[in-house]
């Protein structure tokens, strides 16, 4: 599309001042203010001498101030992907200083900056943006440790082309809501960098409730969701207007896209990629069971008993995938599960890997192991613990744990089923018995 603009262009004259950056249900931020608060912001940041800057944000309008006024200062951007204080006191030794709109602020050995509360001061030209800057996320690795991976504004820029190529001309005029969130991938991509390259408005809270979505009766809209918003639809409320319904972050299944459908008026999209990789393949829910479809100049190469997948928005050497594919003749392909020890539950990327690590802190575990259960449908954590003889536990133990859990982990990550075993199940090659830890909890034991 010949209005598309790449990151570093964003404030550039390009735009009209009064063009609407974002919104709320009271209040529009404009081009000027934008540029405005880059500027405020960029002045600030000048005074620091370290790289790499925490992003830690609710409001997607002070996100994206932050973003560029960070690139523009010559730092990295880093997005922690939540904004637990206890983890990120954790992760300190990453980032340099923190960028935030939380009230109450950070308790942090580091610079903590609300952009809110800076006052203004006369505007200093912005040096431009580096021609090999990037952003660094966090994705869970196959260990348990969160595993930075730098995501280049060039591989960024080029993805918001692919989607503005293939949907582009759907979106004129249309607002952007959302119902995940901008501090990872997904929400990255088409809560703020297909926006921003559009020219469309995008709303700076997240949709938590479908009444808040049926509110939005006054413009066209994008709506970024997930399969779990999706699947709490209320059908009996009026349908917003949505242009375009995009789904990602889990697979949605049939029955849910269906139900969206005939309550949207139109099929949902849907999208399959990681942090690492960016945008693989997408589909639309015409019908039941739709094949992925894979981007151009995405390939994916059978290698062993893994896929790998070449892409000009992936490093050199191109990235592995933890999930089974299956290809038909005309290049379409079906997921056939994952891989590893990363599983989704309610479209948040669990580690069962890093769950462990943390119950090996816990006061009384010796050892632990987590597997994934299902009961109704939906799936959850399942901790098997062997116990340290020599502490003694009051007798609330398992809430204590949970209460502790809780500054590490995302509530949907908290083992809701406990197994208390003498020792961790071993196969004979001395692995852990899988099969049987599962077996511990059928719901007949």
């Amino acid at each position: 599309m010949d209005n598309l603009l790449p990151l570093n262009e964003w404030i550039s004259a390009a735009r009209h001042p009064e063009h609407i950056v974002a919104f709320s249900d009271d209040k529009c931020w404009t081009q000027a203010m934008l540029v405005r608060d880059v500027h405020r912001l960029y002045g600030e940041l000048n005074a620091y001498t370290g790289e790499r800057w925490a992003l830690c944000f609710d409001n997607s309008y002070g996100f994206i101030v932050a973003l560029l006024a960070t690139l523009h200062a010559g730092k990295t951007p880093l997005l922690p992907g939540h904004c637990r204080e206890t983890q990120l006191r954790e992760q300190q030794s990453l980032f340099s200083g923190v960028l935030t709109d939380l009230p109450s602020g950070l308790d942090l050995d580091c610079p903590v900056i609300n952009p809110q509360t800076l006052s203004s001061q006369p505007p200093q030209a912005l040096s431009p943006i580096a021609h090999d800057a990037g952003v660094i996320l966090f994705t869970s690795g196959s260990t348990g440790e969160p595993s930075q991976v730098f995501k280049p504004l060039s591989a960024l820029n080029e993805e918001s082309a692919w989607l503005a190529k293939l949907w582009g001309h759907e979106l004129q005029n249309c607002r952007v809501v959302a119902s995940v969130s901008h501090q990872h991938m997904y929400g990255l991509t088409f809560r703020i960098m297909l926006p921003m390259a559009l020219g469309l408005a995008c709303d700076v809270s997240m949709i938590h409730f479908p009444e808040q979505l049926a509110a939005l009766t006054s413009h066209p809209l994008l709506f970024i969701s997930s399969p779990a918003f999706l699947k709490r639809l209320d059908t009996n409320l009026m349908a917003p207007p949505c242009r375009k319904t995009i789904s990602a972050a889990g697979l949605l299944d049939d029955k849910t896209a269906q139900q969206a459908k005939r309550w949207f008026g139109e099929a949902v999209c849907e999208i399959y990629g990681t942090t690492e990789t960016g945008v693989l393949a997408w589909r639309q829910h015409q019908s039941a069971a739709p094949l992925w479809q894979p981007f151009p100049d995405v390939e994916f190469v059978a290698r062993e008993e893994k896929w790998s997948v070449r892409s000009p928005l992936i490093a050199e050497g191109g990235c592995s995938l933890d999930d089974n594919l299956a290809f038909t003749r005309q290049g379409g392909f079906r997921l056939l599960g994952r891989r590893d020890r990363i599983v989704k539950i309610e479209e948040k990327r669990v580690s069962l890997s890093e769950i462990e690590r943390r119950l090996m802190t816990l006061p009384g575990v010796q050892d632990a192991a987590v597997v994934p259960i299902v009961r109704a449908g939906r799936m959850t954590p399942g901790a098997v613990v062997v116990l340290d003889g020599s502490v003694n536990l009051p007798a609330e133990y398992k809430k204590l744990w949970r209460d502790t859990l809780r500054q590490w982990l995302e509530p949907v990550a908290i083992p809701r089923y406990w197994r208390i075993v003498e020792s961790i199940p071993l196969n004979s090659q001395s692995k852990r018995a899988w099969a049987q830890l599962q077996e511990l909890f059928d719901e007949t034991h």
